[in-house]
């Protein structure tokens, strides 16, 4: 018998295409699963927000950031201090899922110059006792007016930075008010100081329900 010709590979170009596929299709899974890892382990670790300064804003800053995470499915605490009077905005949240705890036993010295300092410093390490306790239940936690407990000398920084060192890994965290002190701020990983440039309590427009509360 004469010599065979060779056979040919007339399926060698649809193999190559095909090896081409697979490389793309495995780089593209391995890429969406380290992103998917990544944003994973961010979310994990919590980090620490301030709200601080003079200016409006900062309630309202960590009210819509409340908002945000539930949307998104997070377990969020919507905590306050010093304030006694009841925002428009406490009834939504709790309509959204959010928990609620107002802490009115705590008075500001500034404004109760009477209050027994000793019973409003009990009454401060209760409630952050309280909020400690259910860390574990939640994915944010606001905490309106925790640097004015700082500031008012209800807590000092030392006793903050405990507090806020406590929370468990994947937990994040705001805290608001004026004057958050430099090791606060040197402890966060968000710091938005909010600028008192202009308001019209100056020119005696008085707090507008709806605006300011």
């Amino acid at each position: 018998m004469g010599a065979q010709p060779p056979i040919q590979n007339r399926g060698g170009g649809r193999v190559k295409i095909n090896n081409v596929f697979l490389f793309f299709w495995n780089a593209a899974v391995i890429s969406f699963s380290f992103h998917l890892l990544y944003n994973f382990l961010i979310m994990k670790k919590g980090l620490l927000h301030i709200y601080t300064g003079e200016g409006k804003g900062k309630t309202t800053a960590s009210v819509g950031l409340s908002v945000r995470a539930r949307s998104r499915g997070l377990r969020v605490l919507f905590s306050q201090f010093m304030k006694q009077r009841e925002g428009g905005e406490h009834e939504k949240l709790k309509e959204l899922g959010i928990e609620v705890m107002r802490f009115v036993d705590i008075l500001s010295p500034v404004f109760h110059p009477d209050a027994d300092i000793k019973e409003q410093r009990k009454n401060t390490r209760r409630a952050l006792k309280e909020i400690a306790s259910r860390m574990g239940d939640f994915d944010l936690i606001v905490m309106d007016e925790f640097l004015n407990l700082v500031k008012q000398g209800l807590i000092n920084d030392k006793e903050a930075l405990e507090f806020l060192n406590s929370r468990p890994e994947g937990l994040e965290l705001v805290v608001t008010g004026r004057g958050a002190s430099p090791k606060l701020i040197d402890a966060a990983d968000y710091v938005t100081e909010m600028r008192l440039l202009k308001h019209p309590f100056r020119s005696g427009v008085r707090a507008r329900k709806g605006i300011e509360y």
